[in-house]
Protein backbone atom coordinates (compact mmCIF):
# COMPACT_ATOMS: atom_id res chain seq x y z
CA UNK A 1 0.00 0.00 0.00
CA UNK A 2 1.75 3.14 -1.09
CA UNK A 3 1.97 6.50 1.61
CA UNK A 4 -1.23 8.59 -1.13
CA UNK A 5 -3.11 5.33 -0.73
CA UNK A 6 -2.96 4.79 2.92
CA UNK A 7 -3.48 8.48 3.66
CA UNK A 8 -6.24 8.66 1.04
CA UNK A 9 -7.98 5.38 3.18
CA UNK A 10 -7.26 7.03 6.30
CA UNK A 11 -9.37 10.08 5.20
CA UNK A 12 -12.12 8.32 3.94
CA UNK A 13 -12.23 6.57 7.28
CA UNK A 14 -12.23 9.87 9.00
CA UNK A 15 -14.67 11.73 6.76
CA UNK A 16 -16.94 8.27 7.59
CA UNK A 17 -16.61 8.97 11.61
CA UNK A 18 -17.66 12.09 11.66
CA UNK A 19 -20.70 11.53 9.92
CA UNK A 20 -21.43 9.17 11.57
CA UNK A 21 -21.15 11.71 15.17
CA UNK A 22 -24.71 12.27 16.37
CA UNK A 23 -25.38 16.19 16.64
CA UNK A 24 -27.30 18.04 18.44
CA UNK A 25 -29.04 21.22 16.47
CA UNK A 26 -31.06 23.73 17.52
CA UNK A 27 -33.70 24.90 14.55
CA UNK A 28 -35.46 27.94 14.91
CA UNK A 29 -35.79 30.18 11.56
CA UNK A 30 -37.11 33.34 12.86
CA UNK A 31 -37.31 35.67 15.89
CA UNK A 32 -40.04 35.04 19.26
CA UNK A 33 -42.80 37.77 18.49
CA UNK A 34 -44.51 39.43 21.58
CA UNK A 35 -47.56 37.70 22.78
CA UNK A 36 -47.91 40.48 25.71
CA UNK A 37 -45.81 43.49 25.81
CA UNK A 38 -45.58 45.93 29.34
CA UNK A 39 -48.06 44.35 31.16
CA UNK A 40 -48.57 45.03 34.54
CA UNK A 41 -48.57 42.53 37.08
CA UNK A 42 -48.56 43.67 40.68
CA UNK A 43 -45.32 45.78 40.81
CA UNK A 44 -43.37 44.10 38.15
CA UNK A 45 -44.02 44.82 33.86
CA UNK A 46 -44.37 42.18 32.38
CA UNK A 47 -43.69 40.86 28.32
CA UNK A 48 -44.16 37.61 27.19
CA UNK A 49 -42.71 36.50 23.62
CA UNK A 50 -42.70 33.02 21.91
CA UNK A 51 -41.83 30.86 19.22
CA UNK A 52 -45.07 28.26 19.33
CA UNK A 53 -43.33 25.60 16.87
CA UNK A 54 -45.53 22.27 17.06
CA UNK A 55 -42.79 19.99 18.89
CA UNK A 56 -41.25 22.05 21.30
CA UNK A 57 -42.51 25.90 22.05
CA UNK A 58 -40.25 28.59 23.32
CA UNK A 59 -41.77 31.25 25.50
CA UNK A 60 -39.45 33.64 27.15
CA UNK A 61 -41.18 36.30 30.09
CA UNK A 62 -39.09 39.34 30.85
CA UNK A 63 -40.01 40.98 33.75
CA UNK A 64 -38.91 44.21 35.08
CA UNK A 65 -38.77 45.07 38.19
CA UNK A 66 -40.09 48.24 39.85
CA UNK A 67 -38.46 51.43 40.06
CA UNK A 68 -37.74 51.47 43.75
CA UNK A 69 -36.37 48.02 44.17
CA UNK A 70 -35.65 44.63 42.56
CA UNK A 71 -37.23 41.34 41.85
CA UNK A 72 -38.07 39.44 44.71
CA UNK A 73 -35.63 36.24 45.15
CA UNK A 74 -38.36 33.64 45.28
CA UNK A 75 -40.15 34.72 41.78
CA UNK A 76 -41.48 31.52 39.89
CA UNK A 77 -42.73 32.01 36.60
CA UNK A 78 -45.08 28.79 34.91
CA UNK A 79 -46.53 28.74 31.51
CA UNK A 80 -49.83 27.06 31.05
CA UNK A 81 -51.22 26.02 28.27
CA UNK A 82 -54.26 24.18 26.87
CA UNK A 83 -56.02 23.87 23.45
CA UNK A 84 -59.04 26.03 22.69
CA UNK A 85 -60.69 23.33 21.67
CA UNK A 86 -60.77 21.62 25.27
CA UNK A 87 -59.33 18.56 24.31
CA UNK A 88 -56.89 18.62 26.33
CA UNK A 89 -56.34 19.20 30.33
CA UNK A 90 -54.09 22.35 30.87
CA UNK A 91 -50.57 21.53 31.28
CA UNK A 92 -48.12 23.19 33.04
CA UNK A 93 -44.37 24.21 32.65
CA UNK A 94 -42.24 25.82 34.77
CA UNK A 95 -39.49 28.75 33.40
CA UNK A 96 -35.85 29.08 33.99
CA UNK A 97 -34.52 32.25 35.13
CA UNK A 98 -32.03 33.27 32.73
CA UNK A 99 -29.32 36.53 33.24
CA UNK A 100 -29.36 38.16 29.62
CA UNK A 101 -27.42 41.25 28.34
CA UNK A 102 -28.68 43.29 31.68
CA UNK A 103 -31.79 42.09 32.05
CA UNK A 104 -33.75 39.28 33.71
CA UNK A 105 -35.40 37.06 31.44
CA UNK A 106 -37.53 33.26 32.32
CA UNK A 107 -37.21 30.91 29.58
CA UNK A 108 -40.17 27.38 29.26
CA UNK A 109 -39.84 24.66 27.08
CA UNK A 110 -43.64 23.55 26.05
CA UNK A 111 -44.39 20.85 24.16
CA UNK A 112 -47.37 21.59 21.40
CA UNK A 113 -48.48 18.15 19.82
CA UNK A 114 -50.95 19.69 17.24
CA UNK A 115 -51.22 23.41 14.81
CA UNK A 116 -53.85 25.13 16.63
CA UNK A 117 -54.98 27.75 18.69
CA UNK A 118 -54.06 26.95 22.27
CA UNK A 119 -54.76 29.28 25.45
CA UNK A 120 -51.33 30.51 27.30
CA UNK A 121 -51.53 31.29 31.14
CA UNK A 122 -48.03 33.09 32.33
CA UNK A 123 -48.37 32.94 36.33
CA UNK A 124 -46.00 34.59 38.56
CA UNK A 125 -45.49 33.71 42.20
CA UNK A 126 -43.48 34.86 44.98
CA UNK A 127 -44.04 36.42 48.77
CA UNK A 128 -44.51 40.00 47.24
CA UNK A 129 -47.80 38.66 45.53
CA UNK A 130 -48.71 36.85 42.34
CA UNK A 131 -50.79 37.42 39.21
CA UNK A 132 -51.22 35.58 36.02
CA UNK A 133 -51.24 36.93 31.92
CA UNK A 134 -53.12 35.76 29.69
CA UNK A 135 -53.40 34.98 25.42
CA UNK A 136 -53.80 32.84 22.88
CA UNK A 137 -51.46 31.69 20.82
CA UNK A 138 -51.50 29.42 17.41
CA UNK A 139 -48.55 26.57 17.27
CA UNK A 140 -46.89 26.58 14.03
CA UNK A 141 -45.15 23.77 12.40
CA UNK A 142 -41.49 24.17 12.49
CA UNK A 143 -39.89 25.77 9.26
CA UNK A 144 -41.82 28.24 7.02
CA UNK A 145 -44.83 26.17 6.34
CA UNK A 146 -46.27 25.37 2.96
CA UNK A 147 -43.21 26.91 1.44
CA UNK A 148 -40.75 24.55 2.56
CA UNK A 149 -40.91 22.12 -0.61
CA UNK A 150 -40.10 25.62 -2.63
CA UNK A 151 -37.59 26.48 -0.68
CA UNK A 152 -35.75 22.94 -0.37
CA UNK A 153 -36.70 22.14 -4.01
CA UNK A 154 -34.19 25.83 -5.53
CA UNK A 155 -30.98 24.23 -4.90
CA UNK A 156 -31.54 20.69 -7.19
CA UNK A 157 -33.48 23.26 -10.16
CA UNK A 158 -30.66 25.56 -9.62
CA UNK A 159 -28.48 22.01 -10.33
CA UNK A 160 -30.82 21.33 -13.04
CA UNK A 161 -30.89 24.55 -14.85
CA UNK A 162 -26.89 24.50 -15.15
CA UNK A 163 -27.17 20.72 -16.54
CA UNK A 164 -29.37 21.81 -19.37
CA UNK A 165 -26.70 24.90 -20.20
CA UNK A 166 -23.70 22.32 -20.03
CA UNK A 167 -25.72 20.16 -22.43
CA UNK A 168 -26.78 22.84 -24.29
CA UNK A 169 -23.39 24.27 -25.18
CA UNK A 170 -21.85 21.00 -25.80
CA UNK A 171 -24.87 20.22 -28.30
CA UNK A 172 -24.18 23.83 -30.39
CA UNK A 173 -20.32 23.55 -30.19
CA UNK A 174 -20.72 19.61 -31.67
CA UNK A 175 -23.15 20.61 -34.54
CA UNK A 176 -21.04 24.12 -34.96
CA UNK A 177 -17.98 21.84 -35.82
CA UNK A 178 -20.21 19.94 -38.14
CA UNK A 179 -21.58 22.54 -39.82
CA UNK A 180 -17.96 24.31 -40.49
CA UNK A 181 -16.40 20.08 -41.94
CA UNK A 182 -19.46 19.67 -44.22
CA UNK A 183 -19.05 23.05 -45.70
Amino acid sequence: MTAFTRRLFLTALLLACFCLLPKLVSAHDGPPFALLVDQKVGSLVVSVWTDPDVGTGTFFVIVEPPKDGGLPNDLRIQVGVQPLSGRLQEAVYPANREDVRGHIQYKALVPFDAQEMWRVRVLLQSSAGSGELAGTVEATPPGFGRWDLLIYLVPFLAVAFLWLVSVKRKHFARTGKQQKELS
